[in-house]
């Protein structure tokens, strides 16, 4: 029997190489599974990886009128040649343009995930603009999935969609976390000595982490600015720092930059494809983003055995729950990011019990197979109306 044909979109192959790791692979047991994304080249090497087809649509992560044109011409004729019986989008460029070519298309099934809205922190004519994107791609989608309760409230309230349209799988997450590998029975101690030496990590310092996209809105100026702050009543404490900058799209400001190239405290790790290691040697999570969906850091971390300072946003408050596992804090407040920090260091048996809780809390909620099984599921049932 022949599979049914399952497209799935993103912007750029970083979000289906590791937002997405090796979903691909588990739906292709069912599906007849295609990557489309943008750069040919790593796009390929997610697929090989995968055991999958890709299809190379060149999209870009800023506004682009011209250029988004022209990818949603290249979309159409690509779906319009391949039939599929399901399209399926992530991130707000690829689904606008897999949205709409998909319905121009005459797609049966047309399902949208939303896993962050960067547009809430858009204001004026921008704002406008974006607020009608988004919009147009959920009327052209037949099913709307936010990956968080939170976001799904958000987009009700904002008027984005109906609520009819609209569904959250599991307990949210659009790929789960791979427990067994997100572990720290991988490390040793002395793989761990051995990490904290190279990056000038003493075995008694208290090491807070942050893993993302070094930008404004992630709340790195706050981040730092407290750690800052609490070095110097601790100065056995470090901050880690693993991930890119992104100053053309969205930087930090100058005080923040100086403070990481210069204080003796903060650590740039960049980039790294694996940030297990980087997690083992650590104490303590830092990520207080001013928007998310349902961030996997904090779910990594987790199962990495840390407690996690995030804040009171869709998805971040979801995963953490206040005192168990993690700490909560107010948006864009470098003060009560300094405070929690603090709490973190001084309060030994607040910590540890946080500490303790962190890993069963995920793998109980948040166990990769679980979501990569709801959505199966999911397409199955969308699948018996075409």
């Amino acid at each position: 029997m022949k599979k049914p044909k399952l497209i799935r979109i993103t912007t750029v192959p970083l979000s289906l190489e590791k937002l997405l790791e090796n979903q691909a692979r588990f739906m292709s047991a069912d599906f007849e599974v295609v990557l489309v994304s943008s750069d040919a080249e790593r796009l390929a090497r997610v697929g090989q990886h995968q055991g999958v087809r890709t299809f190379c649509v060149e999209m870009t992560r800023k506004i682009t009128p011209l250029k988004d044109v022209l990818s949603l011409w290249q979309m159409y004729r690509f779906l319009k040649r391949e039939k599929p019986e399901i399209v399926h989008s992530h991130t707000p460029k690829a689904g606008i343009i897999g949205m709409l070519a998909a319905r121009l298309a005459g797609v049966p099934i047309r399902m949208h995930t939303v896993a962050g809205l960067p547009l809430l922190e858009a204001t004026g004519i921008k704002r406008k603009v974006l607020d009608f994107v988004e919009s147009l791609t959920y009327a052209a989608a037949t099913l709307v999935l936010p990956n968080s309760h939170g976001l799904c409230r958000i987009i009700q309230q904002n008027g984005y969609c109906k609520a009819g349209k609209l569904r959250v799988l599991g307990n949210g997450s659009s790929n789960g976390i791979d427990t067994d590998h997100f572990s720290p029975d991988h490390f040793t101690d002395s793989q761990r000595g051995e990490l904290k030496s190279e990056f000038g990590i003493s075995p008694s310092d208290f090491v807070f982490i942050f893993v993302g996209r070094i930008v404004r809105d992630k709340g790195i100026d706050e981040a730092v600015n407290a750690f800052v702050s609490i070095n110097r009543d601790f100065p056995r404490t470090k901050f880690l720092l693993v991930g890119d900058f992104e100053p053309d799209l969205d930087p930090v400001s100058g005080v923040t930059m100086a403070a990481i190239k210069d204080h003796p405290g903060i650590i740039s790790a960049g980039f790294r494809a694996d940030v297990r290691p980087f997690l083992a040697i650590s104490d303590a999570l830092v990520f207080p983003s001013y928007r998310e969906g349902f961030p996997n850091v904090v779910m990594q971390a987790g199962a990495m055995e840390l407690p996690a300072i995030v804040s009171d946003i869709n998805g971040c408050n979801e995963i953490v729950e206040e005192g168990k596992n993690g700490l909560i804090i107010p948006v864009k407040h470098a003060d009560a990011v300094r405070l929690a920090m603090q709490t973190m260091v001084s309060d030994a048996p607040l910590f540890h019990g946080m500490r303790q809780n962190a890993r069963p809390m995920i793998v109980e909620r948040y166990g990769q197979k679980f979501i990569w099984e709801a959505l199966r599921r999911e397409y199955c049932e969308q699948l018996k109306d075409v």
